[in-house]
């Protein structure tokens, strides 16, 4: 049995887009994760400091199944939608643990 993963997204909102960004991120990229299998379980907003201004962890059971969501063109897809928002995009995969991951 595999250990528990966990996707940690960090990325800016461009400058202006705050609104439809937030419209995109409740309306499609976080129901499309959900349908891929991730399960999101963390996300913060940065008022304050030289951080991302969005941190964003969803969760998976495990390694294999996380890095095939990742390969896909679905995944892909929905990266670039939010790239139409975003910018300085990045991610990691750690292993799960209890409370907020950076």
């Amino acid at each position: 049995m595999s250990a528990a993963v966990k996707l940690l997204m960090t990325w800016d909102i461009i400058p202006g887009r705050e609104q439809e960004y937030f419209e995109f991120v409740v309306r499609d990229f976080l129901p499309a994760m959900q349908k891929l299998g991730l399960e999101p379980n963390d996300a913060w907003f940065t008022l304050y400091g030289n951080q991302p201004k969005i941190m964003t962890s969803a969760q998976m059971s495990s390694l294999v199944n996380i890095q095939n969501i990742l390969k896909s063109s679905e995944w892909n897809s929905l990266v670039t939608q939010l790239m139409d928002y975003v910018e300085n995009y990045q991610y990691k995969i750690v292993q799960a643990r209890g409370g907020f991951q950076l």
